[in-house]
C-alpha cells in the first residue's frame, strides 16, 4: 500500500518555478507568503504552497 505524499521542493526548485532569485524566495518564506518546513536544517517547500501562492497572486492581479 502506498500513500500519496506531498511533493517537497528545494529553494532552487522554487526559484526556477517562480522565476525569482534566492533572496526573493527567502523573503516570501520569511513573510509566510510561502509555507515551508525544515528537515534537519534543510528547507523544503510543499508544491501545494507554491501553487497556492500563484493562485493568490493571480487573484490579486485581477
Amino acid at each position: 500500500m502506498t500513500t500519496a505524499s506531498p511533493s517537497l521542493l528545494t529553494v532552487p526548485e522554487v526559484m526556477t518555478r517562480l522565476k525569482l532569485g534566492r533572496t526573493k524566495v527567502y523573503d516570501l518564506l520569511r513573510t509566510h507568503r510561502l509555507a515551508s518546513l525544515k528537515i534537519d536544517g534543510a528547507r523544503r517547500i510543499p508544491a501545494d504552497s507554491v501553487r497556492d501562492f500563484i493562485r493568490t497572486q493571480m487573484g490579486e492581479a485581477v
